[in-house]
């Protein structure tokens, strides 16, 4: 690939970014929008937090070492879920998950 080639790719790649991310903020600007639609992108942060996480619970060849190294995340989420319910909190929860993988890692 030709840094010519390179920059007509980062251009294009660059403006399509701003458009998608720009242009609703300015169509949108002081609309006020449906309550269905604010209720169904109040579902977009827990659905890609949801993506990422099973992303990493459930990998290809998770069984590979083993019942239990494959069991480690699932232990770990349990216990962040339970933390979650009870606290409410992303900083007890996030800090309960880092914590109890790395327990699980040492047993």
């Amino acid at each position: 690939m030709s840094w010519q080639e390179f920059w007509i790719i980062f251009v294009c790649c660059a403006l399509t970014m701003l458009a998608c991310r720009v242009l609703p903020l300015f169509l949108l600007k002081g609309k006020e929008l449906p309550d269905g639609l604010n209720r169904a992108l109040g579902f977009i942060p827990p659905a890609a937090f949801a993506a990422l996480v099973a992303n990493d619970l459930l990998a290809p060849g998770m069984f590979a070492e083993g019942l239990w190294p494959a069991a480690i995340p699932f232990a770990a989420a349990i216990c962040v879920v339970v933390v979650a319910l009870k606290t409410k909190s992303l900083l007890w929860s996030a800090l309960t998950g880092v914590a109890a993988f790395a327990l699980l890692l040492l047993i």
